[in-house]
Protein backbone atom coordinates (compact mmCIF):
# COMPACT_ATOMS: atom_id res chain seq x y z
CA UNK A 1 0.00 0.00 0.00
CA UNK A 2 1.20 3.53 -0.87
CA UNK A 3 2.55 5.52 1.89
CA UNK A 4 0.38 8.15 1.28
CA UNK A 5 -2.54 6.21 1.61
CA UNK A 6 -1.52 4.20 4.85
CA UNK A 7 -1.19 7.97 6.52
CA UNK A 8 -4.25 9.56 5.19
CA UNK A 9 -5.60 6.07 6.84
CA UNK A 10 -3.76 6.75 10.24
CA UNK A 11 -4.50 10.44 10.28
CA UNK A 12 -8.42 9.46 9.46
CA UNK A 13 -8.22 6.65 12.33
CA UNK A 14 -6.77 8.77 14.59
CA UNK A 15 -9.47 11.29 14.42
CA UNK A 16 -12.01 8.76 14.71
CA UNK A 17 -10.99 7.83 17.78
CA UNK A 18 -9.76 10.94 19.57
CA UNK A 19 -13.38 12.58 18.89
CA UNK A 20 -14.87 9.33 20.37
CA UNK A 21 -12.49 9.40 23.74
CA UNK A 22 -13.72 13.30 23.75
CA UNK A 23 -17.21 12.54 23.58
CA UNK A 24 -16.86 9.66 26.40
CA UNK A 25 -15.08 12.70 28.69
CA UNK A 26 -13.07 9.43 30.44
CA UNK A 27 -12.48 10.64 33.99
CA UNK A 28 -9.03 11.60 35.49
CA UNK A 29 -8.35 8.45 37.39
CA UNK A 30 -10.29 6.21 34.71
CA UNK A 31 -8.33 3.00 33.06
CA UNK A 32 -8.69 5.55 29.23
CA UNK A 33 -7.22 8.11 30.94
CA UNK A 34 -4.08 6.63 32.38
CA UNK A 35 -3.46 3.99 30.20
CA UNK A 36 -4.96 4.88 26.57
CA UNK A 37 -4.49 8.40 26.17
CA UNK A 38 -1.77 9.47 28.43
CA UNK A 39 -0.03 6.06 28.67
CA UNK A 40 -0.86 4.41 25.10
CA UNK A 41 -1.23 7.69 22.26
CA UNK A 42 1.23 9.43 24.49
CA UNK A 43 3.25 7.37 24.44
CA UNK A 44 3.21 6.30 20.69
CA UNK A 45 3.00 10.07 19.50
CA UNK A 46 5.88 10.30 21.49
CA UNK A 47 8.02 8.00 20.36
CA UNK A 48 7.25 8.85 16.56
CA UNK A 49 8.49 12.59 17.15
CA UNK A 50 11.69 10.84 18.67
CA UNK A 51 12.49 8.75 16.10
CA UNK A 52 12.52 11.57 13.69
CA UNK A 53 14.18 14.38 15.99
CA UNK A 54 16.89 11.95 16.86
CA UNK A 55 17.95 12.33 13.01
CA UNK A 56 17.72 15.93 13.00
CA UNK A 57 21.16 16.86 14.07
CA UNK A 58 23.07 14.58 12.23
CA UNK A 59 21.24 14.94 9.40
CA UNK A 60 21.64 18.77 9.01
CA UNK A 61 25.48 18.76 9.61
CA UNK A 62 26.15 15.66 7.45
CA UNK A 63 23.95 17.35 4.78
CA UNK A 64 25.33 20.91 4.97
CA UNK A 65 28.98 19.78 5.32
CA UNK A 66 27.97 17.58 1.92
CA UNK A 67 26.69 20.52 0.23
CA UNK A 68 28.80 23.11 1.29
CA UNK A 69 32.32 20.93 0.02
CA UNK A 70 30.02 19.57 -2.94
CA UNK A 71 29.71 23.35 -3.96
CA UNK A 72 33.57 23.86 -4.12
CA UNK A 73 34.90 27.55 -4.06
CA UNK A 74 33.39 29.92 -1.21
CA UNK A 75 32.29 31.98 -4.12
CA UNK A 76 30.06 29.22 -5.59
CA UNK A 77 28.70 28.59 -1.72
CA UNK A 78 28.21 32.38 -1.49
CA UNK A 79 26.43 32.84 -4.88
CA UNK A 80 24.09 30.18 -3.54
CA UNK A 81 23.57 31.16 0.08
CA UNK A 82 22.57 34.60 -1.30
CA UNK A 83 20.02 33.25 -3.54
CA UNK A 84 18.43 31.02 -0.90
CA UNK A 85 18.09 33.57 2.10
CA UNK A 86 16.91 36.04 -0.51
CA UNK A 87 14.42 34.22 -1.34
CA UNK A 88 13.35 32.74 1.89
CA UNK A 89 13.30 36.34 2.97
CA UNK A 90 11.61 37.68 0.21
CA UNK A 91 8.30 34.62 0.63
CA UNK A 92 8.26 35.55 4.19
CA UNK A 93 7.73 39.27 3.70
CA UNK A 94 5.17 38.75 1.43
CA UNK A 95 3.40 36.20 3.69
CA UNK A 96 3.15 38.62 6.71
CA UNK A 97 1.97 41.15 4.25
CA UNK A 98 -0.93 39.35 2.67
CA UNK A 99 -1.67 37.96 6.21
CA UNK A 100 -2.26 41.60 7.26
CA UNK A 101 -3.81 42.40 3.65
CA UNK A 102 -6.75 39.34 4.53
CA UNK A 103 -7.10 40.58 8.12
CA UNK A 104 -7.60 44.01 7.84
CA UNK A 105 -10.05 43.09 5.30
CA UNK A 106 -11.91 40.29 7.12
CA UNK A 107 -11.12 42.47 10.85
CA UNK A 108 -11.93 38.71 12.78
CA UNK A 109 -11.35 40.87 16.10
CA UNK A 110 -14.00 42.29 15.99
CA UNK A 111 -16.83 41.09 18.35
CA UNK A 112 -14.41 38.53 19.37
CA UNK A 113 -15.49 36.91 22.90
CA UNK A 114 -12.48 34.94 23.14
CA UNK A 115 -11.56 34.86 27.27
CA UNK A 116 -7.67 34.82 27.51
CA UNK A 117 -6.02 31.96 29.14
CA UNK A 118 -4.73 33.08 33.14
CA UNK A 119 -1.87 30.86 33.29
CA UNK A 120 -0.39 31.92 30.14
CA UNK A 121 3.46 34.19 30.66
CA UNK A 122 4.57 35.38 27.35
CA UNK A 123 8.56 34.61 27.14
CA UNK A 124 10.37 37.95 26.63
CA UNK A 125 12.37 37.49 23.58
CA UNK A 126 16.37 37.78 23.34
CA UNK A 127 17.95 41.25 22.02
CA UNK A 128 19.07 41.29 18.69
CA UNK A 129 22.77 41.90 19.73
CA UNK A 130 22.23 38.31 21.42
CA UNK A 131 20.80 36.00 19.21
CA UNK A 132 23.86 37.78 16.25
CA UNK A 133 26.26 36.60 18.81
CA UNK A 134 24.94 33.24 19.37
CA UNK A 135 24.87 32.18 15.83
CA UNK A 136 28.79 31.24 16.26
CA UNK A 137 29.42 28.53 18.36
CA UNK A 138 31.88 28.44 21.20
CA UNK A 139 31.88 24.63 21.28
CA UNK A 140 30.59 23.23 18.13
CA UNK A 141 30.25 19.60 20.31
CA UNK A 142 27.54 21.50 22.68
CA UNK A 143 25.95 23.78 19.96
CA UNK A 144 25.39 19.86 18.54
CA UNK A 145 24.14 18.10 21.79
CA UNK A 146 22.08 21.25 22.78
CA UNK A 147 20.55 21.58 19.50
CA UNK A 148 21.46 24.91 18.54
CA UNK A 149 20.50 24.64 14.30
CA UNK A 150 22.13 27.91 13.51
CA UNK A 151 25.03 27.42 15.22
CA UNK A 152 25.55 23.86 13.54
CA UNK A 153 24.33 25.24 10.37
CA UNK A 154 27.54 28.39 10.21
CA UNK A 155 30.03 25.38 11.39
CA UNK A 156 28.70 22.94 8.72
CA UNK A 157 29.24 25.55 6.31
CA UNK A 158 32.58 26.15 7.45
CA UNK A 159 33.85 22.68 7.81
CA UNK A 160 32.46 22.32 4.51
CA UNK A 161 34.20 24.86 3.04
CA UNK A 162 37.25 24.17 4.50
CA UNK A 163 36.95 20.28 3.19
CA UNK A 164 36.33 22.13 -0.72
CA UNK A 165 40.04 23.30 -0.14
CA UNK A 166 42.10 21.33 1.67
CA UNK A 167 42.83 18.96 -1.75
CA UNK A 168 43.66 15.35 -1.27
CA UNK A 169 42.67 15.01 2.16
CA UNK A 170 39.45 16.88 1.61
CA UNK A 171 38.29 14.90 -0.78
CA UNK A 172 39.03 11.73 1.45
CA UNK A 173 36.94 13.29 4.06
CA UNK A 174 34.18 14.46 1.67
CA UNK A 175 33.68 10.58 0.48
CA UNK A 176 33.73 9.59 4.08
CA UNK A 177 30.47 12.24 4.54
CA UNK A 178 29.00 11.43 1.79
CA UNK A 179 28.84 7.88 2.32
CA UNK A 180 27.42 8.66 5.86
CA UNK A 181 24.90 10.86 4.19
CA UNK A 182 23.31 7.78 2.28
CA UNK A 183 23.71 5.79 5.25
CA UNK A 184 21.45 8.44 7.22
CA UNK A 185 18.77 8.44 3.89
CA UNK A 186 18.77 4.46 4.23
CA UNK A 187 17.95 4.67 7.88
CA UNK A 188 14.91 7.54 7.19
CA UNK A 189 13.35 5.13 4.90
CA UNK A 190 12.98 3.25 7.96
CA UNK A 191 11.71 5.38 10.30
CA UNK A 192 9.19 6.89 7.83
CA UNK A 193 7.30 3.30 7.64
CA UNK A 194 6.72 4.23 11.47
CA UNK A 195 4.58 7.40 10.04
CA UNK A 196 0.91 6.14 9.96
CA UNK A 197 1.56 4.47 13.68
CA UNK A 198 2.69 7.73 14.73
CA UNK A 199 0.29 9.86 13.18
CA UNK A 200 -2.66 7.89 14.53
CA UNK A 201 -1.34 8.48 18.18
CA UNK A 202 -0.69 12.30 17.45
CA UNK A 203 -3.96 12.94 15.82
CA UNK A 204 -5.65 11.09 18.31
CA UNK A 205 -3.91 12.94 21.25
CA UNK A 206 -4.91 16.21 19.45
CA UNK A 207 -8.52 15.76 19.42
CA UNK A 208 -8.90 14.62 22.47
CA UNK A 209 -7.81 17.52 23.91
CA UNK A 210 -8.84 20.25 21.18
CA UNK A 211 -11.51 23.21 22.75
CA UNK A 212 -14.51 23.26 20.13
CA UNK A 213 -15.82 26.08 22.31
CA UNK A 214 -12.96 28.05 21.73
CA UNK A 215 -12.31 27.32 18.36
CA UNK A 216 -16.37 28.30 17.61
CA UNK A 217 -15.32 31.81 19.73
CA UNK A 218 -12.10 32.05 17.02
CA UNK A 219 -13.56 31.14 14.06
CA UNK A 220 -12.72 34.34 12.34
CA UNK A 221 -9.67 34.40 13.33
CA UNK A 222 -9.54 30.98 12.83
CA UNK A 223 -10.73 30.56 8.83
CA UNK A 224 -8.47 33.67 8.18
CA UNK A 225 -5.88 32.20 9.08
CA UNK A 226 -6.71 28.85 7.36
CA UNK A 227 -7.13 30.76 3.87
CA UNK A 228 -4.03 33.22 4.14
CA UNK A 229 -2.34 30.11 4.33
CA UNK A 230 -4.09 28.49 1.16
CA UNK A 231 -3.72 31.46 -0.50
CA UNK A 232 0.12 32.00 -0.06
CA UNK A 233 0.73 28.33 -0.88
CA UNK A 234 -1.24 28.09 -4.29
CA UNK A 235 -0.57 31.32 -5.42
CA UNK A 236 3.09 32.41 -4.24
CA UNK A 237 4.81 28.89 -4.37
CA UNK A 238 2.95 27.93 -7.22
CA UNK A 239 3.98 31.11 -8.98
CA UNK A 240 7.59 30.53 -7.86
CA UNK A 241 7.48 27.17 -9.33
CA UNK A 242 6.02 27.81 -12.95
CA UNK A 243 8.02 31.27 -13.39
CA UNK A 244 11.50 29.86 -11.96
CA UNK A 245 11.93 26.11 -11.66
CA UNK A 246 9.55 25.67 -14.58
CA UNK A 247 7.82 22.82 -12.77
CA UNK A 248 4.06 21.79 -12.61
CA UNK A 249 2.44 22.77 -9.33
CA UNK A 250 0.39 19.88 -9.11
CA UNK A 251 3.29 17.37 -9.60
CA UNK A 252 5.03 19.45 -6.93
CA UNK A 253 2.76 18.95 -4.24
CA UNK A 254 2.07 15.75 -5.18
CA UNK A 255 5.82 14.57 -4.75
CA UNK A 256 5.81 16.26 -1.68
CA UNK A 257 2.90 15.11 -0.06
CA UNK A 258 4.30 12.61 2.69
CA UNK A 259 6.55 15.37 3.87
CA UNK A 260 3.56 17.53 3.82
CA UNK A 261 1.70 14.74 6.15
CA UNK A 262 4.44 13.95 7.90
CA UNK A 263 4.77 18.16 8.98
CA UNK A 264 0.91 18.41 9.65
CA UNK A 265 1.46 15.65 12.10
CA UNK A 266 4.24 16.53 14.03
CA UNK A 267 3.77 20.52 13.91
CA UNK A 268 7.77 20.63 13.47
CA UNK A 269 9.54 21.61 10.36
CA UNK A 270 12.69 20.45 11.78
CA UNK A 271 11.05 17.13 13.04
CA UNK A 272 9.68 16.60 9.22
CA UNK A 273 13.21 17.40 8.36
CA UNK A 274 15.01 13.89 7.27
CA UNK A 275 11.58 13.43 5.35
CA UNK A 276 11.62 16.52 3.39
CA UNK A 277 15.01 16.09 2.41
CA UNK A 278 14.48 12.84 1.04
CA UNK A 279 11.31 13.70 -0.74
CA UNK A 280 13.16 16.98 -2.36
CA UNK A 281 16.00 14.70 -3.09
CA UNK A 282 14.85 11.59 -4.53
CA UNK A 283 10.98 12.30 -5.63
CA UNK A 284 11.58 16.12 -6.92
CA UNK A 285 15.36 15.08 -8.56
CA UNK A 286 16.87 18.13 -7.09
CA UNK A 287 20.78 17.55 -6.58
CA UNK A 288 22.33 16.95 -3.37
CA UNK A 289 24.63 19.98 -3.31
CA UNK A 290 21.49 22.09 -3.62
CA UNK A 291 18.70 20.36 -1.37
CA UNK A 292 21.71 18.83 1.79
CA UNK A 293 22.35 23.21 1.39
CA UNK A 294 19.43 25.04 0.94
CA UNK A 295 16.15 22.49 2.68
CA UNK A 296 18.05 22.35 6.40
CA UNK A 297 18.96 25.97 6.00
CA UNK A 298 15.16 26.65 5.49
CA UNK A 299 14.04 24.15 8.32
CA UNK A 300 15.74 26.89 10.16
CA UNK A 301 15.40 30.05 8.73
CA UNK A 302 12.27 29.88 6.36
CA UNK A 303 8.94 30.67 8.80
CA UNK A 304 6.18 31.36 6.27
CA UNK A 305 3.42 29.33 8.11
CA UNK A 306 4.24 30.88 11.31
CA UNK A 307 4.76 34.86 9.73
CA UNK A 308 1.32 34.46 8.66
CA UNK A 309 -0.15 33.68 11.82
CA UNK A 310 1.85 36.42 13.70
CA UNK A 311 0.43 39.10 11.06
CA UNK A 312 -3.53 37.83 11.25
CA UNK A 313 -2.74 37.30 15.25
CA UNK A 314 -1.74 40.86 15.56
CA UNK A 315 -4.52 42.05 13.79
CA UNK A 316 -6.86 40.15 16.29
CA UNK A 317 -5.48 41.51 18.98
CA UNK A 318 -5.18 44.82 18.17
CA UNK A 319 -8.76 44.75 16.87
CA UNK A 320 -9.42 42.91 20.23
CA UNK A 321 -8.19 45.54 22.86
CA UNK A 322 -9.35 48.42 20.81
CA UNK A 323 -6.13 49.87 18.74
CA UNK A 324 -5.83 51.17 15.40
CA UNK A 325 -2.69 49.86 14.16
CA UNK A 326 -0.95 52.77 12.05
CA UNK A 327 1.06 52.03 9.02
CA UNK A 328 4.31 52.62 10.08
CA UNK A 329 3.36 50.02 13.18
CA UNK A 330 1.78 47.53 9.98
CA UNK A 331 5.59 48.01 8.49
CA UNK A 332 7.31 47.26 11.45
CA UNK A 333 5.04 44.02 11.59
CA UNK A 334 5.86 43.05 8.38
CA UNK A 335 10.23 43.58 9.29
CA UNK A 336 9.78 41.90 12.84
CA UNK A 337 8.17 38.56 11.85
CA UNK A 338 10.94 38.67 8.42
CA UNK A 339 13.69 38.92 10.69
CA UNK A 340 12.55 37.09 13.84
CA UNK A 341 12.11 33.85 11.04
CA UNK A 342 16.07 33.64 11.30
CA UNK A 343 16.81 33.07 14.50
CA UNK A 344 13.74 31.06 16.11
CA UNK A 345 13.66 27.10 16.19
CA UNK A 346 11.71 24.58 14.23
CA UNK A 347 9.71 23.49 17.19
CA UNK A 348 5.63 23.07 18.09
CA UNK A 349 4.77 25.93 19.44
CA UNK A 350 7.90 28.44 18.77
CA UNK A 351 5.14 30.74 16.50
CA UNK A 352 3.73 32.44 20.01
CA UNK A 353 7.28 33.07 20.80
CA UNK A 354 7.90 35.20 17.31
CA UNK A 355 4.29 36.51 18.16
CA UNK A 356 5.62 37.85 21.31
CA UNK A 357 8.40 39.76 20.13
CA UNK A 358 5.82 41.47 16.84
CA UNK A 359 3.50 42.46 19.71
CA UNK A 360 6.22 44.16 22.11
CA UNK A 361 7.49 46.12 18.45
CA UNK A 362 4.20 47.57 18.29
CA UNK A 363 3.02 48.61 21.39
CA UNK A 364 0.35 45.35 22.32
CA UNK A 365 -0.25 44.14 25.07
CA UNK A 366 1.79 40.20 25.65
CA UNK A 367 -1.72 39.04 27.44
CA UNK A 368 -3.22 38.88 23.82
CA UNK A 369 -0.89 35.80 22.61
CA UNK A 370 -3.32 34.13 25.43
CA UNK A 371 -6.53 34.76 23.59
CA UNK A 372 -5.68 32.19 20.66
CA UNK A 373 -3.99 29.66 22.54
CA UNK A 374 -7.07 27.53 22.25
CA UNK A 375 -6.62 26.80 18.43
CA UNK A 376 -3.15 27.57 17.64
CA UNK A 377 -2.13 24.01 17.97
CA UNK A 378 -4.73 23.21 15.27
CA UNK A 379 -3.04 26.10 13.54
CA UNK A 380 0.51 25.41 14.12
CA UNK A 381 0.09 21.92 11.81
CA UNK A 382 -1.41 23.86 8.97
CA UNK A 383 1.44 26.49 9.03
CA UNK A 384 4.11 23.63 9.10
CA UNK A 385 2.48 22.36 6.22
CA UNK A 386 3.07 25.55 4.06
CA UNK A 387 6.93 26.29 5.99
CA UNK A 388 8.00 22.45 4.41
CA UNK A 389 6.51 23.52 1.08
CA UNK A 390 8.61 26.35 1.27
CA UNK A 391 11.27 24.66 1.77
CA UNK A 392 11.26 22.61 -0.87
CA UNK A 393 9.67 25.28 -3.41
CA UNK A 394 12.95 27.73 -2.58
CA UNK A 395 14.92 24.35 -3.51
CA UNK A 396 13.19 23.38 -6.61
CA UNK A 397 14.00 27.13 -7.70
CA UNK A 398 17.45 27.12 -6.64
CA UNK A 399 18.19 24.35 -8.27
CA UNK A 400 16.87 24.95 -11.85
CA UNK A 401 18.99 28.19 -11.50
CA UNK A 402 21.81 26.54 -11.15
CA UNK A 403 21.21 23.67 -13.82
CA UNK A 404 21.08 20.83 -10.77
CA UNK A 405 17.81 19.00 -11.40
CA UNK A 406 16.82 16.15 -12.74
CA UNK A 407 13.99 16.63 -14.57
CA UNK A 408 13.41 12.61 -15.72
CA UNK A 409 13.28 12.14 -12.07
CA UNK A 410 10.32 15.09 -11.10
CA UNK A 411 8.56 13.32 -14.64
CA UNK A 412 8.48 9.96 -12.54
CA UNK A 413 5.62 9.85 -10.53
CA UNK A 414 7.37 6.64 -9.09
CA UNK A 415 10.75 8.18 -8.15
CA UNK A 416 11.98 7.61 -4.35
CA UNK A 417 7.83 6.62 -3.21
CA UNK A 418 8.18 4.42 -0.63
CA UNK A 419 5.54 0.82 -0.73
CA UNK A 420 4.51 -1.39 1.74
CA UNK A 421 7.54 -4.12 1.62
CA UNK A 422 5.45 -7.76 1.40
Amino acid sequence: MNLTVRILIGMAAGIAVGLALQAIAPADGSFLKIYVIDGLLDAGGGLFLKSLKIMVVPLVFVSLVCGASALGSGSDVGRIGAKTIGLYLMTTAIAVSLALMIALIVSPGEGANAIPSSDFVAKEAPPIKETLLNIVPDNPVAAMAEGNMLQIIVFALLLGIAIARAGTAGERVRAFFNDLSDVLMVLIGILIKLAPYGVFCLMSLLFVRVGWEQIGNLLQYFFSVVATLLLHAALVYSTLLVLLARVNPIVFFGKMREALLVAFSTSSSGATLPVTLRAVEHRLGVNNKVASFVVPLGATINMDGTAIMQGVATVFIAQFYGFDLSASQLLMVVLTATLASIGTAAVPGVGLIMLSMVLTEVGLPLEGVALILGVDRLLDMMRTAVNVSGDATVATVIARSEDLIDDEVLADPEAGALYNES
